[in-house]
This record gives structure tokens, C-alpha cells and sequence, in this order.
């Protein structure tokens, strides 16, 4: 009895110290994910834990998104989350989203989830025109976007048509040009073939440094009005506060970056900005909402954090994964060398073989041709033959009859009649058995020479014959030595077999001194050569938006078409805002 009510009891407490949890759906960019949260768990225990999950160490970057309202809001790391204002039905789900970018992504990502992250992002903000990109760089953004999913163009297997069912182009692009989906993949194939040899990760940095340079990258939009109640954008991003039109969301009006920012505070509706200059005075704006205000406030404090922070020595985590991130790019770039050298060793292989089969074919052909030659000239000695002993025959039946004729003409001599008439005939006959008899020498001396050169002709058909017989033995002979050739060949690994005694089975992970300083000399190298195709990617842009301009209609360009063509660029465009001083730039928001 006691044991059963100790039973009871221990069962009892155990049920009462099992946490209650509830279930979290986290949606990426390319994934989800469903975790079992215990009800005490705070923003940061659920966003470590997805981070974990994926991998991640760059965390300082993401956050997890949902939705209040209509507006967006962020999990507040030091807050529960079930405290949040988030819908109370399983699974509360959340977006696992960039929050704040980098000013220089080859710089900063470190990591290829990272990397790939933004990517992912980066390219759909711009296919659902949340970030404006111009046409021609729609295309070579795309061509990258084809690169990283599918590798090097093969003409053999990216047949026409392959990218029908990928979404490459934001529809603005599409709409504003007399174009088939034919032409533009032919456009985005050809840039497509450009990028031979860069591996995803390659083609995805490539995609976002592209990317990086468009006005509207990185920047999170506001509806503001200052002290005269002028509705305004306020823009936020990685290098500080940017003051738009409503109407012009790529050019600002006014610039403050973040080093001329002491304070940013908020009260209800009402933002405040300290300058770091404190004779100046402090200007204030007019959100629409209170939970826009807090949104506000989280970006200013990321971004302003994270702009201090580069322009401080990089943390030991930062220094740690940079140094693997080094190493981990010279480990691939050397198997990516290994393994250029196999396929070189092996479409060499393929060459001598095909080159060794076609050869061996010709060979082949050549002793068929011999062959074939060999038996026309005995068919023709044959026959040479068989004439010199017809003409031969025909020589000695001559000669019998010039003999008889000969014999003929002396009988008719003996045998004169005594009359001079039969005389006169006789003589006339005679004259005539002479002519005979001279043309039958005549002719048996032309077929004594006929049979004479028949003899000979046949006397060079038998060597004609020799030779093709000694030809086709030296033919047989190589023929026997190229197929020798070929089975040595066919040792040679075929293509799909990878396996090559050049390198050994593993390759050292440990990195010298002289590596790092090779590797250096290349990253200059690679600079050097960036620079020299940026400039050819620029032209390359300017061809193809000439090329495509007969195509536009006009009637469809939007209202952000026609300021980007009077729009610089956008490092220049804030560089020159900032020149002015921080006093005189308040004073212009205030006025606005």
C-alpha cells in the first residue's frame, strides 16, 4: 500500500516537472523547420537554436520576423516568446530573414550559409520589386542566378528552353520590352556561358555584389512627417538615416550617417535625433503607428552597432572564422585545381583514343583500298596476259602466211607461161603477191612489237602486283601495331571513372606560410582581373541596353524607370549629399 502511494507521488511530481512546450514553425528562404519550444523560452533561445540547426555563426545579421497588424516586427532576444503579440495557435510560425546588411558583402559574409542566405533574399526582394533593378542588369543578375543552380553552360544539355519554367525576371522587365521568352533566354543564356568555372558560391557573390550597388538594396522604407507635416520617407540601412520624396524611393533628399548620430529616442508617435555635434540642435519627426516607432528604434540601434563595429578590429570569433574561411577557399581552389587536371588528363585520354580509333579506321580503309588495288592488278595482269598470247599467236600465223605466200611467188616464178600475156599476168600477180606479201611482213612485224610491249606491261602489272603486296603487309603490320596502341589506351580511365594516379588519395588540410602568401598573391591577382572585367561587364550592360532599347515600349515605363535613368550611382549620390554640413541638412529636413 505505502508503495503504491509512493508511486502516485513520484509519478506525480514527475508529471508536474515536465515543461510545457508548444510548437514553433520556422520558415527560410529555402526550407522549413519545426521545432518544440518550452513555454519559459525567450527569443534567444529559439533563435540559437535555428541558427544551430542551420549552421550558422554570423548571427549578428538575421532575426526572426512575424507579423502584427500588418506591420512587421522582429523576436525580441530578451523577451519570452509567447510574450510577444504573436498569433496564439500552433505552430506559431516566424520568418528566419536577413534583418540588417552588410556595406560590403565580400568583405563581411564569411560563411557560405550566409552567403547563400542573402542570396536567396537578395534575388527574390528583386524578382517581387521590393528593390528596383534596371533591365540590363536584371539579365546579367540572372545569368549569375543560372550559373549558381545549374553550373557551366553544356550547349549538349541546356538545350533550348531549359530556363521556360524559371522565374529569372521581374515582371516590370518583362512587360516593358517586345520580347519573347525566347530572346531573353537567349540574352541570359549568353551571359550564362560567360561564367565558366565559378562555382555556386562564386556565382551567388558575384550576384550580390551586383546586387549591392542598386539604390534600393538594403534599405527599409518608413512613412514620416516633420515638424511642417510634410509626408516624407525615412529610409534606414547599413549607413545611416536617408530622407526621401514619397514619390522618389532612389534618390534621397538629404543624407546623416551614422558616425554623425549620437542618440536616436522615441516618445508614443514622436522620434528624436541627437546629432553628434551637440551645438546643434535636435530635429524630430512624426511616425504613423507606435509599433512602427519600435521598428524603427531596433533597425537604428543594429545598424548603428554594426557600423562601429567594422570600423573596429575584428572580434577573435571574426578572426577564427575568417582564418577557416581562408583556409577552406585555398582547400577548394586546390581541388578545384586537382580536379581541372583530372578532366584535362582525362579529355586528353579521350582525344588520343578517339585519335588512335580514327586513325585505326583509316588504316583500315587504306589496307581495304590496297587491297581492292592488289586485285585489280591481277585481274588486269591477267588479262595483259591472255592478249600478249592472242597477239602472239596471231604474230606466228602471220609470218606462216607471208612464208606461203613467199613460197607461192616463187612457184608462180618457176612456173612463167610461155606467152607474153600469161607473162604480163603473171608479172602483175607476182607484183600483187609482193605487195601482199610486203604488207603481211609489215604486219607481222607490228604484232611482234604489240606482243613485245604486251610482254612488257605485263612484266609491270606482276610489279605493280609486288608492290600492292608489300604495301598491304606494311599496312597489316601498323594496323596490328595502332591496335596494340589502342589496348594500351584503354587503360586510360574512362570519364566516368575519376580515378588518377597523378595526386594522392588525400589532400593535406595544414597550410603553410607559402600557401597563405601564394594564396595572397592570387586574391591581387583576382582583384586585378575584377577590376579589368567590371569594365567589360560595363560595357557589356551598355551593349545590351542599346540593343534592347528599339524594343521598349515607351508607354509602359514606370515612374521609377525614368528617375533611375537621371539617378546616379548610389555611393556617390550620398557621398555628395553628406558634404554639406550636419547643421545645414537638419535645417533642409526641417524646411522640406
Amino acid at each position: 500500500m505505502a508503495g503504491a502511494i509512493a508511486s502516485r507521488m513520484s509519478f506525480s511530481s514527475l508529471k508536474r516537472k515536465q515543461p510545457k512546450t508548444f510548437t514553433v514553425r520556422i520558415i527560410t528562404m529555402d526550407a522549413e523547420m519545426e521545432f518544440n519550444c518550452e513555454v519559459k523560452w525567450k527569443g534567444k533561445d529559439l533563435f540559437d537554436l535555428v541558427c544551430r540547426t542551420l549552421g550558422l555563426r554570423e548571427t549578428w545579421f538575421f532575426g526572426l520576423q512575424y507579423t502584427v497588424k500588418d506591420t512587421i516586427a522582429w523576436l525580441k532576444m530578451d523577451k519570452k516568446v509567447l510574450d510577444h503579440d504573436v498569433p496564439k495557435e500552433e505552430p506559431v510560425t516566424f520568418h528566419f530573414l536577413a534583418k540588417f546588411y552588410p556595406e560590403n558583402v565580400e568583405e563581411e559574409l564569411v560563411q557560405d550559409i550566409t552567403q547563400h542566405l542573402f542570396f536567396l533574399q537578395v534575388k527574390k526582394q528583386i524578382l517581387d520589386e521590393k528593390v528596383y533593378c534596371p533591365p540590363e542588369a536584371s539579365v546579367l543578375l540572372a545569368s549569375y542566378a543560372v550559373q549558381a543552380k545549374y553550373g557551366d553552360y553544356d550547349a549538349s544539355v541546356h538545350k533550348r528552353g531549359f530556363l521556360a519554367e524559371e522565374e529569372l525576371l521581374p515582371k516590370r522587365v518583362i512587360n516593358l520590352y517586345q520580347m519573347t521568352p525566347e530572346m531573353w533566354e537567349e540574352r541570359i543564356t549568353a551571359w550564362h556561358a560567360e561564367h565558366r568555372g565559378r562555382t555556386r558560391d562564386e556565382a551567388e557573390m558575384e550576384y550580390l555584389k551586383i546586387a549591392q550597388e542598386l539604390e534600393m538594396y538594403g534599405v527599409n522604407y518608413f512613412l514620416i512627417r516633420n515638424k511642417k507635416g510634410t509626408e516624407l520617407l525615412l529610409g534606414v540601412d547599413a549607413l545611416g538615416l536617408h530622407i526621401y520624396d514619397p514619390e522618389n524611393r532612389l534618390t534621397p533628399k538629404t543624407s546623416f550617417p551614422w558616425n554623425e548620430i549620437r542618440n536616436i529616442s522615441y516618445s508614443d508617435k514622436e522620434f528624436t535625433i541627437k546629432p553628434l555635434d551637440k551645438k546643434i540642435d535636435v530635429f524630430k519627426f512624426n511616425s504613423s503607428k507606435l509599433r512602427v516607432n519600435k521598428l524603427i528604434l531596433q533597425l537604428c540601434i543594429g545598424n548603428h552597432d554594426l557600423f562601429m563595429r567594422r570600423r573596429k578590429a575584428d572580434s577573435l570569433e571574426v578572426q577564427q572564422m575568417k582564418a577557416q574561411a581562408r583556409e577552406e577557399k585555398a582547400r577548394k581552389q586546390m581541388e578545384r585545381q586537382r580536379l581541372a587536371r583530372e578532366k584535362q588528363l582525362r579529355e586528353e585520354a579521350e582525344r588520343t583514343r578517339d585519335e588512335l580509333e580514327r586513325r585505326l579506321l583509316q588504316l583500315k580503309e587504306e589496307a581495304q583500298m590496297a587491297n581492292d588495288a592488289l586485285m585489280r592488278s591481277e585481274e588486269t595482269a591477267d588479262l595483259l596476259a591472255e592478249k600478249a598470247q592472242i597477239t602472239e599467236e596471231e604474230a606466228k600465223l602471220l609470218a606462216q602466211k607471208a612464208a606461203e605466200a613467199e613460197q607461192e611467188m616463187q612457184r608462180i616464178k618457176a612456173t612463167a607461161i610461155r606467152s607474153e600475156e600469161e607473162k604480163r599476168l603473171m608479172e602483175q600477180k607476182v607484183l600483187e603477191t609482193e605487195m601482199l606479201a610486203i604488207k603481211m611482213a609489215e604486219e607481222s612485224e607490228r604484232r611482234a612489237k604489240e606482243a613485245e610491249q604486251l610482254k612488257q606491261d605485263l612484266q609491270e602489272a606482276r610489279e605493280s602486283e609486288r608492290r600492292a603486296k608489300q604495301k598491304l603487309l606494311e599496312i597489316t603490320s601498323k594496323t596490328a601495331y595502332t591496335q596494340a596502341a589502342g589496348t594500351s589506351s584503354s587503360s586510360v580511365p574512362p570519364v566516368d571513372v575519376p580515378s588518377f594516379s597523378i595526386l594522392g588519395d588525400s589532400l593535406p588540410y595544414d597550410f603553410k606560410d607559402t600557401d597563405m602568401k601564394r594564396l595572397s598573391m592570387e586574391i591581387e591577382k583576382e582583384k586585378v582581373e575584377y577590376m579589368e572585367k567590371s569594365r567589360h561587364l560595363q560595357e557589356q550592360l551598355n551593349e545590351l541596353k542599346t540593343e534592347i532599347e528599339s524594343l521598349k515600349l515607351k508607354e509602359r515605363e514606370s515612374a521609377m524607370d525614368i528617375m533611375h535613368e537621371n539617378a546616379g550611382s548610389k555611393q556617390n549620390t550620398i557621398k555628395k549629399l553628406t558634404l554639406q554640413s550636419t547643421q545645414c541638412r537638419v535645417a533642409f529636413f526641417e524646411e522640406l
